[in-house]
């Protein structure tokens, strides 16, 4: 196999139409590993009640335009259909349930792809895998003695689960404040953050989101643990429902709390709030752990890029990890890291694309 692509969300069906593009052949040359039972991506394990009207866009996929007949409906429906239809039409060889364990160098200067549905041998490696699968939960003291419920992000489904409870909503980001939108209108609510929210009037233009992919592009070159390009942008306070809670006074941020007890939580100063449940909207971090016999991490805990590909070493492209973590940056950065690995490997296929 020329290339193995692990990962088939946005990232990854970039890259394989990419691929296709120029010239590789699709199971011989190359294939995509998907550790899903289906199509989506993280896309079909997003809570019922996001919608397309409610979310951050939802980019078109290279070669087929996303038209969803109802807004309205749960994108974990009608996003993963639209996955779907995207690899049945260009029928791009995912392989799936397949859970990559490791990458390795083999002797003859390739790389194995260990998996639960067994191995293969590539010449060069698109990790694709994105976030979801790895949720960071931030530890605390007296978390564990807690006697309410803990849940993070990916195990949110509905805000009826906490009608007439008290819960406290921990983190700055989109989800944080969309999922607190929802939850207030059925139960009380405490935000608290560890830094001061960034709110942005109006709508983050060109010049502002290449400013933001410009700051994450300069850590991974660095080397550096790569923030997200979503938390780079702040909070932009003409979102529906960033607008809506605001105006309801349901976004008033409290400072983060010292400790939790086993009925809340509680500040430095001795002043508490009584929680049934506490929601982590703590963000994630990328799921690269297979990786690691390649030992690829920088001194500064992250991996050191240069453009899609590891620096210093061309044949290991991660795309959707740092700039290219959003969906319009996983197109572009797809399509790069294809045409990167024809030049350096079949640079004999005819381009078109």
């Amino acid at each position: 196999m020329d290339v193995v692509v692990i990962g088939a969300g946005q990232a990854g069906l970039s890259t394989a139409y990419g691929l296709l593009r120029q010239g590789f052949e699709a199971h011989t040359g190359f294939v995509v590993l998907d550790g899903d039972a289906g199509p989506g991506g993280a896309w079909q394990h997003r809570w019922p009640s996001l919608t397309l009207t409610s979310t951050h866009r939802v980019n078109d996929l290279p070669g087929l335009p996303f038209a969803p007949a109802d807004p309205t409906a749960p994108a974990v429906e009608s996003v993963p259909a639209y996955y779907a239809e995207y690899e049945r039409r260009l029928d791009l060889p995912v392989l799936r349930p397949v859970r990559v364990t490791a990458v390795r160098r083999t002797d003859d200067d390739r790389f194995r792809v260990e998996s639960d549905a067994g191995a293969w041998t590539a010449r060069a490696v698109v990790n694709a895998t994105g976030t979801w699968t790895r949720p960071f939960v931030p530890r605390y003291p007296g978390q564990e003695t807690f006697r309410g419920r803990q849940l993070h992000t990916v195990d949110y489904r509905s805000a009826e689960e906490f009608r007439g409870q008290h819960v406290v909503v921990v983190g700055g980001g989109a989800s944080a404040t969309q999922l607190l939108g929802e939850i207030s209108r059925v139960a009380s609510t405490t935000w608290v953050t560890r830094r001061e929210p960034v709110w942005r009037d109006g709508v983050l233009d060109e010049d502002a989101g290449r400013a933001v992919v410009a700051e994450v592009e300069r850590a991974v070159r660095e080397g550096r643990r790569p923030g997200s390009v979503v938390g780079h942008t702040g909070l932009l306070t003409s979102t529906p429902y960033i607008r809506d809670a605001l105006d309801r006074g349901v976004l008033r941020r409290r400072p983060m709390f010292d400790r939790i007890t086993p009925d809340g939580v509680e500040w430095g100063d001795g002043t508490s709030v009584r929680a049934d449940a506490i929601l982590w909207a703590t963000g994630f971090r990328a799921a690269i752990g297979h990786l690691a016999p390649l030992h690829l991490r920088a001194p500064g805990g992250g991996i050191r890029m240069d453009g899609t590909h590891v620096a210093g070493e061309p044949r290991v492209h991660l795309v959707g990890y740092g700039p290219s973590a959003s969906t319009i940056g996983a197109n572009r950065a797809g399509q790069s890291a294809a045409r990167q690995l024809r030049r350096l490997l079949r640079p004999e296929l005819a381009r078109t694309a």
